[in-house]
Formats: structure tokens, sequence, C-alpha cells
């Protein structure tokens, strides 16, 4: 790129204002590949072979990482994402198919928060408020324990795929 410069650079200096000639700019053949797979592989295989491990490599060590590397270079890159129109995954018999089981403790935190702020806006609560609830965080704590909050949660895929799951479905 900077050698193309120079020369267009030259030519601009050295050519008369009234000439009009052509010149041929010297365009370099080769085509540019992936330098990020390159240098990936590079270190994967400087990875599997490390000069401080007691022993080398064996011949069918190196002749199976040879045959990863090049597996790997085979593949198809995906350098656009096809459109996708986002679709419900239903839930089948009570069951959850993405992630895991039981509510994620990001999940609980906004659950409990969006609960304790309606209750102290003024909501009714949905069990008999308990002695050692203090403030409306202790009592959405303990409906979120008993299942009581009607509330279902969404999680989605990357592609955009998503399941609604209602608290009852989720292991204590």
């Amino acid at each position: 790129m900077i050698r193309l410069y120079n020369v267009l650079r030259e030519i601009r200096y050295l050519s008369d204002a009234n000439e009009t000639e052509q010149i041929e700019v010297p365009v370099e053949s080769e085509v540019e590949e992936n330098l990020g797979l390159t240098k990936a592989l590079d270190t994967y295989r400087k990875l599997i072979d490390r000069k401080d491990l007691p022993e080398p490599l064996t011949e069918k060590e190196q002749g199976k990482l040879e045959e990863k590397i090049k597996e790997i270079e085979e593949r198809e890159v995906v350098e656009r994402m096809e459109e996708h129109d986002p679709i419900e995954i239903p839930c089948e018999k009570n069951k959850i198919t993405i992630g895991p089981p039981t509510l994620t403790r990001f999940e609980k935190a906004r659950i409990m928060g969006a609960r304790a702020l309606q209750l102290s806006l003024g909501a009714p609560p949905f069990i008999p408020i308990p002695k050692s609830a203090r403030i409306s965080l202790d009592i959405s704590m303990e409906e979120l324990e008993q299942r009581v909050i009607p509330i279902t949660i969404r999680r989605v895929l990357p592609n955009g795929d998503y399941q609604n799951i209602p608290i009852d479905y989720f292991e204590k």
C-alpha cells in the first residue's frame, strides 16, 4: 500500500499537466490469506508442540497435529450472518431447553428487585406478610421461594430464538 502511494506521488510530481500518458501501476497479484486464521493456527501449533516438554512429539502425534490444523484450515469461514426470524421454542412437559434448570442469580435478582419495587409502590402481596419481614425485599424473597409470583422468564439464544419459561418450571 505504501509502495503504491509512493508510485502515485512520483507520477504526480514528474508528469506534465498537459501530458496525458498511461502508466501501469504494479499491483500485487498475491491474494492476502486470512492473517487471523494463520496467527491462530501458529499459536495452536506452539501450544501443542511446546519446547519445554521433556520429550518432543512423536511422529504419530505430529501427524495428528498437522491433520487437525489442515482440518481447521478447510473449515468454511462465515463472514456474514443470514437473516433469521426469531422463533419461540415451546416448553414441552415442563422441560427447559435453554440454560440451566434452575434460576440463575441474575434472574433471581431481577425478579426480586422488580417485585420489591411493585410491593413498595402499593401492590398487594401474594403471601401473608411474615413477621420477620422488615422491607419489601424480604417479602419478595419469600414470594420467590414459594414460587407464587406469576412471572415468566424469557431466555434468548444468540440467533434470536427464545423460550418463555414460567417460574413454576424451575427447580428450587
